[in-house]
């Protein structure tokens, strides 16, 4: 997966430092902004996993926003930026 193929969006996120049952991932999302302006808070992370990208890591996340539109979003350490992988809303692909 190339990372630079999928639009860049602004995420507010929270690096945790330290172990913690209210931060179970390393890297939490939160909300998140698109190239055209519109925010999603983020309400239930669904899905996460991380791989090993050249000297970096990729960590994909499957979440879902308030409004009921899942999201899949990737955080890549080589680039140190967010980018937006796929939407849908009730089972069907909404195109970008």
């Amino acid at each position: 997966m190339n990372a630079d193929s999928y639009p860049p969006i602004n995420v507010l996120s929270v690096f945790r430092g330290v172990p913690s049952k209210k931060l179970p991932y390393r890297i939490t999302p939160y909300r998140f902004e698109t190239k055209g302006g519109a925010s999603y808070h983020i309400k239930e992370i669904r899905q996460f996993h991380s791989d090993r990208r050249g000297k970096g890591r990729h960590f994909h996340y499957i979440v879902v926003a308030d409004n009921g539109t899942v999201f899949r979003i990737l955080f890549d350490t080589n680039t140190f930026s967010w980018r937006l992988v796929d939407q849908s809303r009730n089972g069907q692909a909404i195109p970008n």
